[in-house]
């Protein structure tokens, strides 16, 4: 009698996948934070100027914490 076995490395790559995708999400979420804390400190005329709304920013959460 023959075992036999079969190993899917695509359950495995999707696995990587997904972490990698997640590590990459949370990153960038974690810069998006870090910008607005910097454009935060800019005046209303200049963040109007460049197309962003204080509110917004405001939402979106803000840390001044580097990397």
């Amino acid at each position: 009698m023959t075992r036999t076995t079969t190993t899917s490395t695509r359950t495995g790559s999707s696995f990587m996948r997904r972490a990698f995708d997640r590590m990459i999400e949370a990153r960038s979420a974690q810069a998006r934070r870090y910008v607005n804390g910097y454009l935060l400190s800019l005046d209303d005329a200049t963040l109007a100027a460049h197309g962003y709304d204080r509110d917004e920013l405001e939402r979106e959460g803000s840390t001044t914490r580097g990397f």
